[in-house]
Formats: C-alpha cells, sequence, structure tokens
C-alpha cells in the first residue's frame, strides 16, 4: 500500500500515512456530492453539450375572419348588405354593396403602420430566425440557447476541481505567523539535569525566539513552604502572563524596584542582551551571557516586555508540571498556540547529575516531596521516582489517549537522541514549532557539543562546550552498581516506557559499547478525528 505524506494542524510537521484512511474516504464521499448530483442533472435536462439548435414550425399562418355588415339608407325599408358568406350575398340580390371598411390605428402613411399588422410581425420574425428546407416545406427557427462545446465544459470542470482543491489545502494547511498574525508559544518542558539548559539555548540563540528560563521558579522561591500540586496553578498563571510578554504578573515576586537581573537567570536570554532589551547584541549574533550580565541589567521590565512582543515565538523553559492537566487551560486558550516539547533523560544520567547539585536543589527537592520528613539517603530516589512517574503520566496522556485539543502539539525528545543526533533532533524540534535552521546556529550548536571533558561541579549550571557524548555516559562510570540497581527499581516502569535498557551487572555498566538506548520510531502516527492532528513524538 502507498505511503503519503500528511500534514497537521498547527505544527509545520510531515508525517507517514496510507492513503486508505477514513478521512480520506471523508474527502471522497463529499466530493462526489458536490459534483455528481449537479451534473446528473444537467445531462437529464439539457446534455453536456448543444446537440441540436432549432425547432420545426409550421410554414403557413392564416387567419379567417367571418362578418355580416347591413346598413340602413334614407328611403324607408332600403338598405345595403355584404358578408363574407357568398350564399347571403346573392340572396340579398340589388341590396348587396361591396363596402370599403377602413378602421386606422395609427396614420397609414407613418413608417411604422406595418409594426402593427400581425402578418408583418410573422413575416419579419421568420425572415430573421427561420430558414426554409424545400425538399421538406418546413420552416426551421434558430433557438435562443447558448451553445457549451465539449471543450469548454471540460475546462469550467477543471477550473472548479483546482479551486476545491486549492480552497481545501487553504483551509487545512498550518497557519504561518503571517497569516495567523500572532505569536507560536512553546513550553520546554522537563525536570532538573535533563539536559533542559542546553536545550534552552539552542531555541534562545534563535533570532526569531524570546526565551526565558524557569519563570516558575520566581513563584517556588516566594511560597516556598507548600507542595508542588499546591503551586501549580500560580505558576501556570504566570507562565500565560509571560507568553504574552506581560511581565507585571512578576510584581508579586520580586522586589518592588526591580532591574532586569531579579529574572531567573536572565543573561541566558538572547533575547534580553539584544535591542531593543539592550544594545549589547544584535538580532541574528550570539550573546555572552558574561557580558551580557556586565552591560544589560536595566531597571525596569518595560523594555523586556518590548522585546518579547517584537519575536514571532516565545519560549519557556520549566521543570515543575509533573503532569498534563494543569496546563489544559492553556492549550484551550484561543489567545495561545502552545506546543510542548518534553525533554527526558536516562533517570540514572539524572540521579547522578542531581547528586552532583544536591545542595542547590534543595529547597525544590522539599517542594516536590510536598514538604515530606524523609531521610537523606531517600530523598534522592523519592524526587526521582516523582520524576518517573510524571515523565510516564505525561507520555501516556500525550501519545495514548490525548484529549483533541493537545493532538499535534506535543513532542517528546530523550536527551541520549539529542546527544547522538543533535543537529538532527534539533532541525526537527525547529520543524515542530515553525521555525527554521541556518548555518550559524548548526555551527554554534555543533561547537556546543564537542567541547572537551564532561564539565565539573562549578559549570553544573552553566551552558559550557562540553563533550555532549561523555556527559551522557558519564553516570556509567561514577555510579556505583548498587544504586543503579535501585534507580532501575524505582523507575523501572519509566525506562521501559521511554526506551532505557537496564544494566543487570556492575560488568554490563561499564561496557560502554553495549547501548542502553532502545531505538524508537521515527514516526507514531495515527489519523484520529481531532481538532489538531497527531504529530510525532
Amino acid at each position: 500500500m502507498a505511503l503519503y505524506e500528511a500534514y497537521s494542524h498547527p505544527a509545520l510537521i510531515r508525517y507517514k500515512t496510507n492513503i486508505c484512511t477514513r478521512a480520506t474516504l471523508f474527502v471522497v464521499v463529499v466530493l462526489s456530492l458536490t459534483y455528481i448530483p449537479p451534473l446528473l442533472v444537467a445531462y437529464r435536462s439539457q446534455g453536456f453539450w448543444l446537440k441540436r439548435s432549432s425547432y420545426e414550425e409550421q410554414p403557413v399562418v392564416q387567419f379567417q375572419y367571418d362578418m355580416i355588415l347591413i346598413g340602413a339608407t334614407n328611403t324607408a325599408g332600403n338598405y345595403v348588405a355584404w358578408s363574407t358568406f357568398p350564399n347571403f350575398n346573392r340572396l340579398v340580390g340589388e341590396s348587396l354593396r361591396i363596402p370599403s371598411v377602413s378602421v386606422s390605428v395609427i396614420d397609414a402613411s407613418s413608417p411604422f403602420a406595418s409594426s402593427y399588422d400581425l402578418a408583418n410581425i410573422i413575416e419579419l420574425y421568420q425572415k430573421r430566425n427561420c430558414f426554409q428546407k424545400q425538399s421538406l416545406g418546413v420552416i426551421f427557427c434558430r433557438m435562443m440557447r447558448v451553445k457549451v462545446t465539449k471543450p469548454a465544459m471540460l475546462s469550467l470542470l477543471l477550473i472548479q476541481a483546482v479551486a476545491v482543491v486549492l480552497l481545501f489545502g487553504w483551509y487545512h494547511s498550518p497557519p504561518s505567523e503571517n497569516t495567523r498574525g500572532r505569536k507560536v508559544h512553546v513550553l520546554l518542558l522537563s525536570s532538573w539535569r535533563s539536559g533542559s539548559s542546553f536545550l534552552g539555548q539552542a531555541f534562545s540563540q534563535h533570532p526569531d525566539v524570546f526565551y526565558l528560563m524557569e519563570p516558575g521558579w520566581h513563584v517556588w522561591t516566594a511560597l516556598q513552604e507548600g507542595g508542588a500540586r499546591s503551586l501549580r496553578m500560580a505558576v501556570r498563571d504566570t507562565m500565560r502572563s509571560v507568553f504574552q510578554c506581560d511581565l507585571s504578573v512578576m510584581d508579586s515576586y520580586v522586589p518592588q524596584q526591580r532591574n532586569v537581573s531579579h529574572l531567573f537567570m536572565w543573561s541566558h536570554s538572547r533575547a534580553l542582551c539584544s535591542p531593543p532589551a539592550c544594545p549589547l547584541t544584535p538580532r541574528g549574533e550570539f550573546s555572552s551571557e558574561p557580558e551580557c550580565k556586565k552591560q544589560c541589567d536595566i531597571q525596569g521590565l518595560t523594555l523586556a516586555e518590548a522585546a518579547c512582543r517584537t519575536y514571532s515565538h516565545v519560549l519557556l523553559k520549566e521543570v515543575r508540571f509533573f503532569e498534563l492537566d494543569s496546563l489544559y487551560p492553556l492549550l484551550r486558550d484561543p489567545e495561545l498556540d502552545l506546543r510542548i516539547i518534553h525533554l527526558v533523560r536516562d533517570p540514572r544520567a539524572v540521579f547522578r547529575s542531581r547528586e552532583q547539585s544536591a545542595k542547590a536543589l534543595a529547597r525544590d527537592t522539599a517542594i516536590v516531596l510536598e514538604q515530606a520528613k524523609i531521610s537523606e539517603d531517600d530523598k534522592q530516589y523519592q524526587v526521582l521516582q516523582e520524576v518517573c512517574r510524571s515523565h510516564v503520566g505525561i507520555y501516556e496522556t500525550a501519545m495514548l489517549k490525548p484529549p483533541d485539543f493537545l493532538r499535534g502539539r506535543y513532542k517528546m525528545v530523550r536527551y541520549e537522541d539529542l546527544v547522538h543526533n543533535t543537529l538532527e533532533e534539533i532541525d526537527s524540534m525547529y520543524q515542530f514549532v515553525g521555525l527554521e535552521m541556518n548555518d550559524k546556529l548548526q555551527e554554534w550548536i555543533y561547537r556546543l557539543t564537542h567541547g572537551k571533558g564532561k564539565g565539573t561541579k562549578k559549570d553544573a549550571f552553566k551552558i559550557t562546550s562540553r563533550n555532549a557524548e561523555d556527559v551522557s555516559l558519564a553516570w556509567r562510570s561514577t555510579l556505583p552498581n548498587e544504586k543503579v540497581k535501585r534507580i532501575q527499581d524505582v523507575c523501572k516502569g519509566a525506562m521501559s516506557m521511554l526506551g532505557y535498557k537496564t544494566v543487570d551487572s556492575e560488568r554490563e555498566q561499564h561496557l560502554l559499547d553495549l547501548d542502553l538506548l532502545i531505538p524508537r520510531e521515527r514516526y507514531q502516527f495515527t489519523w484520529l478525528p481531532s481538532k489538531s492532528t497527531t504529530v510525532k513524538p
């Protein structure tokens, strides 16, 4: 069976699908009902083209009038008479007269006098519209009918078909930024220590993206006595305001005399280091985080809001959502065109990275665990269990039985795939949100992922040039096998669903040639009736 490419709204993505689907059948039925009934009516009434252009008429049209005229004379008893009946005229005898009777409606000398004569009208019509075949003695008169030839009819049908196809394609094509006249909003959803900062920078350096890291950080910092479940609505509402370039939402979480530097990790946003927010970095150039810190700490957030409004895409990175339900209002919001990129990573690598940053993550750990009293030895495993549970829940919701408003707006990416095929994966994500890769970005991404070493503890929260392959495999040489086994027990379901193999021994763990990543299907596409069609994971 042949495969065809299908496109979805609102994402600019290609899929592979069979032509024999319910959607194709629906289109065929609609087109059949549109064309066939009118054509049948036309054919049964007059035909598709003129086969005969005349009708027959009798050659002679006569009018006969019978009358009797009797007139009295001055002599008593005398009269004169005349009629159209010959026998009556013979009976009248000497009283028979041939009358001269004239009734005139118009002056006889007028050139229009003959126009009122029925005989003249018929004769004139026949001269103009009729011809006579001598052999048949019949007069043929032309019909007042437009003649449409077969080529003309086929041309009209072809034009109509092309118009319907173009209209159908235009209606179902993904709307671009220009046609929609509004922004594309992207949520980079992940968890701590999963490579989201690097991926965020790959978007931040794009000249069409306004990027901001973790606006939920302000909420959790201001309300740190709460738990993740109770704070999720506040984080969502904060994100909604930032998506709409309204930074006044930060009034509740930052000092009254605020600077741009009060925004979390603000200097990692190229847009806040470029005009109109700051003249340091021209659009299209790559920003320098140290230089931005020195020169772009401007008082107030007015210029940051102005900068946000000049970009076609607003991307927020967030690690503080553990399910998709709380994001449903954003997905339903007609003012937002939200796409979700879900970044996951091998739980064993996440655990190893979290151990290095345990103190910096202590506050977030307490909120994730709902302020529960848990021993220090178990905290990291409990947090990792919550992270794995959230990945499973989000993936199942988005891919197995997604609501209509979520289809076509979710994409799951594994950090390991991103490391192995960096440019290909980032280009795929760019296409998902409607961005284009360029040569300068490719070169910058290559240099960032092909540095030397794995990075140090001091670099844990910095975006530095490292060897991405070494970083992704670091846990296999540094993490004790006992911890690896416990992690595998805690996240067994998530690892199976997301495509990570377990290791059964310390030897397998240290055997770096053993690939622990299960290849995923490039396209997992199901055509279901929805407002936004399914997207490749």
